[in-house]
């Protein structure tokens, strides 16, 4: 039986723009975020992983409906069976998630509800990136004659 925390092997079956799915041991099936897939930033996820490869997952989370989210980047973070050699450096990678009050910690969000807040930060950030151009052109001005075109 599969458990948040819990951490076992699995093999992508799918890629898509925003994650990757996994088959799972217990013919059940998960998915990781593209925010999930590594410490860095990943900007194509194809550049990460390839469909039939097999990946170590961490389960963290695990919904009502039944559907489960995964992080490789926390499977990877997680201790393994001892071995000897030297830890290494993990870059810091900038929260995307910065000026946002935290409702649920993100290992406790259902992976519908990192969608809807991943979906409203992009919306919000395009609407600054459209505001930002509009003052930058001129915010509503046409380029003959000002405001009203009368000159």
């Amino acid at each position: 039986m599969l458990e948040i925390g819990q951490i076992v092997e699995g093999k992508i079956t799918g890629l898509t723009n925003f994650g990757a799915f996994v088959s799972l041991p217990d013919g059940k099936s998960g998915m990781v975020h593209i925010s999930e897939v590594s410490n860095t930033f990943v900007k194509d996820i194809k550049e990460h992983l390839a469909e039939g490869q097999t990946v170590r997952v961490k389960i963290i989370g695990i919904s009502e409906e039944g559907k489960i989210s995964l992080s490789i980047k926390k499977a990877e973070d997680a201790p393994r069976q001892p071995q000897n050699r030297p830890k290494r450096a993990h870059s810091r990678t900038p929260n995307v998630w910065q000026g946002r009050p935290e409702r649920k910690s993100d290992e406790a969000m259902s992976f519908e509800d990192m969608m809807a807040r991943f979906k409203q930060i992009s919306d919000d950030k395009l609407t600054d990136l459209k505001h930002s151009g509009e003052s930058k052109h001129g915010g509503g001005y046409s380029r003959r004659g000002g405001r009203g075109g009368n000159s």
